[in-house]
C-alpha cells in the first residue's frame, strides 16, 4: 500500500465532497481509539474547520487521556482544529432513570450500550447543525461491511465515511504514517461502550487480522467447511455476525405500494 497516496486520495475526496455540499467543515467524535484518531487526522489535513468532540460516558481514564493527548497533538499541527468536551454521563444516568427497570436482563444491558452510542450521535449532530458542518464516520471496512460491529443510528449515523474501505490493519498503517500518538497505536481496540476494559476482540471472539482474512475468504465463496481448527472457528464467527448484522449494512426496506392500489 502506498500510504502517502492513499492519505492524499482520502483527503482530496473529503475536500471535494465538502466543497460540493457547500458545508463548512467536519465534526468528529474522538474516543481515544485508532479509527477516530485517523479520521480526525484526515479531516484536519483537509484545511477545513474541524470540531473534535469528546463525549465521555463512564469512560475509562486511559481512553479519556488518549483522546485528549491526540487532540492536543493535532492542535499543535493544525490551526483549523477546535475541541469541545461534553460529559454525557449525567444525561445517560437521567435517561436510565426514566426507563422501566428490567432486573437481570441481558437485552436491557445491550440496549443501554447502544443508547450510549446514540446519545453521542445526537451530540455530534447538534454541533454539526450549529456550525454548518458534517458528521464524519469513523468505521472501518471490517466493522461497517464485514461483521457489522457498530450501533445502528449510533456510530453508524454519519454523513460521510472516509475510512470505511480500509481494513483495520490498513488503518493502523495510515495512522502511523500520519503521526498518530504511540499511546493510541499500541492500545487494544475497544468500542468504549461498556464502562470496563473489554476489547473488541473480547466481544467478537476474533482479532481484526483474522476477520480480514475471513472477509477475503467469503469473497471467493469459502465457508467454515473449507477449513479446520482455528480457521474454521474464525469463519464461523465471521459468517454468524455478518448474517446477524446484515440489516445494518443494507438500505432500509421500503414497502412499495402497487400503483393500482393507490388509484381511487
Amino acid at each position: 500500500m502506498n500510504r502517502a497516496a492513499v492519505i492524499e486520495h482520502i483527503v482530496n475526496w473529503m475536500k471535494d465532497y465538502t466543497e460540493a455540499s457547500r458545508t463548512k467543515g467536519y465534526v468528529v467524535g474522538v474516543s481515544g481509539g485508532i479509527d477516530s484518531a485517523l479520521t480526525s487526522s484526515l479531516a484536519a489535513a483537509t484545511g477545513f474547520p474541524v470540531t473534535l468532540v469528546e463525549m465521555p460516558i463512564y469512560q475509562s481514564s486511559e481512553q479519556v487521556s488518549r483522546a485528549r493527548k491526540h487532540i492536543e497533538n493535532l492542535q499543535k499541527q493544525h490551526s483549523n482544529v477546535s475541541r469541545v468536551e461534553v460529559d454525557l454521563t449525567p444525561v445517560f444516568d437521567q435517561f436510565i432513570g426514566s426507563l422501566p427497570n428490567v432486573p437481570g436482563s441481558d437485552a436491557r444491558e445491550m440496549s443501554l450500550v447502544n443508547s450510549r452510542a446514540r446519545l453521542r450521535m445526537t451530540t455530534l449532530y447538534y454541533f454539526a447543525a450549529l456550525e454548518g458542518k458534517i458528521v464524519v464516520g469513523t468505521g472501518n471496512k471490517v466493522e461497517d461491511f464485514g461483521v457489522g460491529f457498530y450501533t445502528k443510528y449510533g456510530d453508524g449515523g454519519v454523513d460521510i465515511s472516509p475510512i470505511a474501505d480500509l481494513y483495520k490493519t490498513q488503518v493502523y498503517a495510515l495512522a502511523e504514517e500520519m503521526g498518530v500518538i504511540e499511546d493510541i497505536l499500541v492500545a487494544p481496540p475497544t468500542d468504549g461502550l461498556w464502562g470496563d476494559d473489554r476489547t473488541d476482540e473480547d466481544q467478537i471472539g476474533a482479532s481484526y487480522p483474522e476477520l480480514e482474512w475471513a472477509m477475503e475468504q467469503q469473497k471467493v465463496g469459502k465457508s467454515a467447511q473449507d477449513f479446520q481448527n482455528r480457521e474454521a472457528e474464525v469463519m464461523e464467527i465471521y459468517t454468524r455476525l455478518h448474517r446477524a448484522n446484515r440489516h445494518k449494512m443494507e438500505p432500509i426496506p421500503v414497502c412499495e405500494i402497487p400503483e393500482d392500489l393507490l388509484v381511487d
